[in-house]
């Protein structure tokens, strides 16, 4: 008896202390005389659920939704990689404006502002349907950049891209 109280006590001790850690890790820091800083965490879900959003509109041959995708996360990207808004590390800066570089290339080809330049598909992402298949390098390249952001702005573990099944020729 005395051990089911015990399990109990340190069940519920365990839970509110996982909902106080959660709870300030969800929060946005406040810093600079009240100008606010936007939390790393909220910004690699924001990174997260974008790159969500290109993976699935790209996969589906969609190129006006791949294209106002591309478009949203343009500012996201720029703000990252400038290091003023959000607190993150130079190495996750870097990678930021890699791929904030890589979407402009990628929107301007789909825009037809540039011509595609060869870029070779990134290993175990299937290609992608035409018409998006003259950019499959660049587009798998920056989804790969993403998740690499993903992965620096939320320090561990990245949810796959949720890319359909492909079926075998």
């Amino acid at each position: 008896m005395k051990g089911k109280i015990a399990r109990s006590i340190a069940a519920v001790a365990v839970g509110s202390l996982l909902a106080v850690v959660s709870g300030g890790v969800a929060a946005a820091s406040v810093l600079d005389n009240g100008k606010g800083s936007s939390s790393t965490e909220a910004a690699g879900a924001q990174v997260l659920e974008l790159r969500d959003e290109l993976t699935k509109v790209a996969y589906a041959g969609d190129v006006q939704a791949t294209q106002r995708a591309l478009d949203d996360l343009d500012p996201l990207l720029t703000d990252l990689a400038a290091g003023q808004r959000y607190e993150i590390q130079a190495d996750a800066m870097e990678t930021a404006g890699t791929a904030g570089q890589w979407r402009t290339e990628t929107s301007d080809v789909l825009s037809g502002k540039a011509e595609p330049r060869q870029v070779p598909p990134v290993p175990g992402l299937p290609e992608l349907p035409d018409p998006l298949s003259m950019i499959t390098g660049l587009l798998q390249s920056l989804l790969t950049l993403l998740t690499d952001l993903i992965s620096s702005l939320l320090g561990g573990a990245v949810p796959e891209l949720p890319v359909p099944e492909v079926p075998a020729p």
